[in-house]
């Protein structure tokens, strides 16, 4: 019944040992993947390339909203990825995510410089939506990676991994403009061959590990926080410096170089964690001490002999534990437990997550892909145009950041459900979307911030929701699941509402010209009456999405008292 374990340490290791330790560690896990999905959210420069597309291929305002539904299909339909990244190791979701990414793009490119034949319409959705769900293949083997590592400060990672990729279309724009100077054809190139490199490069220190508290965690997450909150202002800052004035390509060229080491700053923090534990390794340990351990099967069969009716009941716990993932779809698990999948899509929590989302993120969605069209309408330079695609991607990443890390704060120190704040969002939204449909002066600059803010939030809150109340066992499917609203509400909302009515504005202008659409190349709505009754109509869907939430924050206040993380903290 007793066993001696020897503790002792080796005292020597070279710098090839450590660098090895460096590669194979936690953290550096988590700083690769800041890097992977820093280059995972091509899908929000579409604003910046879409007139591209529209005016070399000669769509009008509803096929090109219908290549953008497309875009946010691939880009939301995970659920292939999910249920690939149950069964498959996370280097070979990584390494299709890759792979997806380049052809989809590529392909894209190709027909904008007219390299290829004019592609048909459908050709060019399937190329964006094969580009765009390269996407999910990083969520899966990244961000699913990350929270499993670190499920305590679930909320900050996912944070801190979806802010890096709604920061990654202002460090895109600073990369393009450094590499090819206002082309923005060539922008899609660069979104196409470089989140795929960077998918290769790391593709083997993304993986699952032994689950560890260190006491300094969360110190360590907010020192990842304040690098990136340097970095995303100092793009802002850039970005505005920019539309004020004329940057000569060395100066781009700069700009680029600073995001660059930027974005590496975390490699040094990863270091510096390495270091502290190999510090502690080179030291001498004491003797070991012998140590009388029972064994679990010994205390186990004990109990069975005092009490053999609990025994079996254990049996029947653990029969029911080992259901499969589509199994026991009535006896539903207490919240915070691991559901199966299908006791997850058919609970009332995902489906009234799933009306939230529809009304939330599809009219986000909406409003991000016209942007570039809304800008024109109500008369802004090109320039000023890709400023507004700026701030929204800038403020998309401090909204999943901070919703994130101030979720977490009011969860952990005044049990505040972390629901309120997705309803809270809502509300933000859905009056920003009035400011459009209304506008005044400068009302394009605050709802770009406030669309990115509420866009960003909206989309962290999900994923880390999901995660705790449905667990962690099946979580790559579930999320890839629980965002499957956000393309449903973007064809909808996008195509059939807001694409419909612009085309109808544009042709009154034409009539009003008396011309017919024949007559031109590019159906083009000035003016703000293009985008008022659409827009109204977003911010009536949000509104209602929000008082829908307020029922999930009234059917989760209970759970959200609780300590939702007990079961992951590890014993004194």
């Amino acid at each position: 019944m007793s066993s001696s374990r020897s503790s002792s340490t080796s005292n020597g290791g070279g710098p090839c040992e450590f660098a090895l330790q460096v590669v194979k560690g936690r953290w550096f896990t988590v700083f690769a993947s800041f890097l992977i999905m820093a280059g995972a959210g091509a899908t929000y420069l579409f604003g910046v390339y879409s007139k591209d597309i529209k005016s070399t291929l000669g769509y009008d305002q509803t096929t090109l909203n219908m290549l953008g539904f497309f875009k946010d299909l691939g880009a939301n339909v995970g659920v292939l990825s999910g249920l690939i990244g149950e069964v498959t190791p996370t280097w070979f979701v990584l390494l299709l995510g890759s792979g997806l990414n380049f052809v989809g793009y590529f392909m894209i490119y190709l027909a904008v410089t007219e390299k290829i034949a004019k592609p048909k319409v459908w050709q060019m959705c399937l190329y964006i939506c094969v580009g765009a769900n390269s996407q999910n293949f990083v969520n899966t083997g990244a961000l699913v990676t990350c929270v499993k590592n670190f499920p305590e400060s679930r909320g900050v990672m996912l944070g801190l991994l979806k802010g890096f990729t709604g920061l990654s279309g202002a460090i895109f724009t600073q990369l393009y403009l450094a590499i090819y100077p206002n082309d923005s054809k060539s922008l899609i190139l660069l979104i196409g061959w470089l989140p795929a490199a960077l998918s290769v490069v790391f593709v083997y220190t993304i993986r699952p590990m032994q689950v560890v508290r260190q006491k300094n965690e969360i110190r360590v997450f907010y020192h990842f926080l304040y690098i990136s909150i340097s970095l995303a202002l100092f793009i802002m800052a850039m970005s505005l410096i920019q539309r004020k004035v004329a940057f000569s390509q060395a100066a781009y060229a700069g700009t680029a170089t600073v995001v660059c080491l930027f974005m590496f700053i975390p490699l040094g923090v990863a270091i510096r964690e390495e270091l502290v534990l190999w510090n502690l390794k080179k030291k001498t340990v004491d003797p070991p001490t012998e140590i009388a351990v029972e064994k679990p099967s010994e205390i186990q069969e004990a109990k069975d002999d005092l009490d053999p009716e609990s025994s079996s009941s254990a049996v029947q716990d653990q029969n029911k534990k080992s259901t499969s993932c589509c199994g026991d779809i009535c006896n539903k698990p207490t919240r915070g437990e691991d559901y199966t999948i299908l006791q997850a899509l058919l609970s009332t929590d995902m489906i009234i997550l799933f009306i939230a989302t529809f009304c939330g993120l599809g009219s986000s969605l909406t409003a991000i892909d016209n942007l570039g069209q809304i800008g024109e309408a109500l008369g802004y330079p090109t320039k000023t145009i890709s400023t507004f695609v700026s701030l929204v991607s800038i403020w998309n990443y401090f909204g999943r950041v901070f919703s994130g890390f101030v979720s977490e704060t009011l969860m952990g120190k005044w049990k505040v459900p972390r629901t309120l704040m997705m309803t809270i969002m809502l509300v933000l939204s859905s009056i920003s979307y009035l400011s459009i449909a209304f506008p005044f002066r400068g009302s394009v600059y605050v709802a770009s911030v406030v669309i990115g803010v509420s866009f960003g939030a909206q989309l962290t809150l999900l994923f880390t929701i999901i995660s705790e109340l449905f667990g962690l066992k099946y979580y790559a499917t579930l999320f890839n699941c629980g965002q499957l609203a956000s393309p449903l509400g973007s064809y909808i909302l996008n195509v059939k509402v807001t694409g419909m009515l612009y085309d109808r504005e544009a042709l009154k202008q034409l009539a009003k010209k008396g011309l017919t659409r024949a007559s031109v190349k590019e159906l083009t709505c000035l003016g703000s009456q293009c985008y008022r009754l659409s827009f109204s109509i977003l911010a009536g869907i949000t509104f209602f999405g929000a008082l829908v939430s307020l029922i999930l924050v009234v059917r989760t206040r209970e759970f959200y008292k609780g300590d939702i993380y007990k079961k992951y903290r590890e014993p004194a």
